[in-house]
């Protein structure tokens, strides 16, 4: 079936088979391989994206869903000239980060969360990103990365 999404703000137009889940998509028809698999179950959280402004797993998302929607994703935060949103930022100031491999989502997940929660506590934040695991146990820097974004979005 042929699908047209708009991805990072580019019209993105495919054929694909109607299983297709949109992190394959991404990845494979897209070429943005930032959105990572890495449990194919929604556990962890690793192919986070954002899909109309809301913070999805794209693992769980069949492609055909995302028809003549919105995604964001972790190549599309950051502005044309390179400067990184202040998510990415404040991950980046505040080390929140060990191997990577689940930072996109991570990112992906706090720019969703913070939307929604723009002033959050402490444990607002290990609620808010609950569904996204680090398996290298970075949670108190990516926590701190997350205050710190929120912080500087109130200033």
């Amino acid at each position: 079936m042929k699908i047209s999404i708009s991805v990072n703000g580019v019209a993105q137009e495919h054929d694909v088979e109607p299983r297709t889940l949109l992190v394959q998509y991404l990845r494979e028809s897209c070429a943005l391989t930032g959105t990572k698999v890495g449990c194919d179950t929604s556990s962890c959280g690793a192919c986070t994206v954002l899909f109309e402004g809301e913070s999805v797993k794209s693992c769980t998302m069949l492609a055909a869903q995302a028809d003549g929607g919105s995604i964001t994703t972790i190549e599309g935060l950051a502005a044309s000239d390179g400067t990184l949103h202040p998510v990415q930022q404040a991950f980046h100031d505040h080390h929140g980060l060990q191997c990577g491999y689940c930072t996109a989502g991570m990112v992906m997940a706090a720019v969703g969360f913070l939307d929604e929660n723009p002033a959050p506590t402490e444990r607002d934040v290990r609620e808010g990103l609950e569904g996204n695991l680090c398996r290298c146990t970075g949670y108190h820097n990516i926590v701190q990365a997350v205050l710190a974004a929120a912080e500087g979005a109130k200033q």
